[in-house]
């Protein structure tokens, strides 16, 4: 079995080989470890810093210098299509203020399909359809490359995420 251990990113694989894919959904793309099989057939698995999500067309890379193209699997998703330029951001504003892995796109909105979610915006009178995409959720504001969510930078935080 192949164990890929070292992430790159897709602006850093210009001339790289790629020897396997795999396709996987968003919850498999953000764990730290995982075994698969490679869309060829091939037994494999990695093995990443834990916190780190693998994006559509991030490479991994094995100690013997084989490379892993990682694609986004389709999965189902619940989506919002809306023209309403208010009612697309108040639909926003209410999954992220339950930090809702969230993907944003023109005039459409995913998440991972939530029923108590899905009756949250129909309540605000978005129309929510399941169906099967690929789910590729923003970065969240302190991910790796932002700064922390500690608080011992000097600023409170009072608000409530409710």
């Amino acid at each position: 079995m192949i164990i890929y251990t070292n992430k790159i990113s897709v602006e850093e694989s210009t001339g790289l080989s790629v020897y396997e894919e795999v396709a996987l959904t968003f919850d498999d793309r953000k764990r730290g470890r995982l075994k698969f099989t490679t869309l060829s057939g091939v037994e494999a698995g990695f093995q990443i810093e834990r916190g780190q999500v693998l994006r559509h067309g991030s490479f991994l890379i094995s100690e013997n210098g084989q490379a892993l193209k990682v694609c986004a699997k389709q999965e189902q998703v619940s989506s919002a299509y809306i023209d309403n330029a208010v009612l697309f951001a108040r639909a926003c504003y209410h999954l992220g203020n339950r930090h809702v892995p969230l993907q944003i796109g023109e005039g459409f909105l995913r998440f991972q399909e939530d029923y108590v979610l899905d009756d949250m915006l129909h309540g605000l009178g978005v129309h929510v359809k399941h169906e099967l995409a690929v789910f590729e959720p923003e970065n969240g504001a302190y991910s790796k490359g932002g700064h922390s969510h500690s608080h011992e930078h000097g600023h409170s935080h009072e608000h409530s995420h409710e």
